[in-house]
């Protein structure tokens, strides 16, 4: 069992920056891909970016590359999302997932945190 809670988000203007974290508990943290999704209203939850275990190999969705970066610190059991020029279309709940292999579908993900707001004013 792992358990994995997110921390970091809030509100920001158009173009701000925000880092959100993602502690982890219960596992053996470098044996874990972690992602990041996220969810609006309405809307199914998409995938943002993944980080293997070790951290070797990421992958971000087209629309944050170059703003968004995943990164991971094995020894303090987290995970995060830095997020730069940031905007209005990023605004939504964010949620840290982990399972055994990295990819963008959800159903490959066996562990999810609760989740944290990004609020992204114009």
């Amino acid at each position: 069992q792992v358990q994995l809670v997110e921390s970091g988000g809030g509100l920001v203007q158009a173009g701000g920056s925000l880092r959100v974290s993602c502690a982890a508990s219960g596992r053996t943290f470098s044996s874990l891909a972690m992602a990041w999704f996220r969810q609006t209203p309405g809307k199914e939850r998409e995938f943002v970016a993944y980080i293997s275990g070790k951290g070797g190999s990421t992958y971000s969705r087209d629309s944050v590359k170059g703003r968004f970066t995943i990164s991971r610190d094995n020894a303090k059991n987290t995970v995060y999302l830095q997020m730069n020029s940031l905007k209005p279309e990023d605004t939504a709940v964010y949620y840290c997932a982990a399972g055994p292999r990295v990819s963008s579908s959800r159903s490959d993900y066996d562990f999810w945190g609760r989740g944290t707001q990004v609020t992204v004013s114009s």
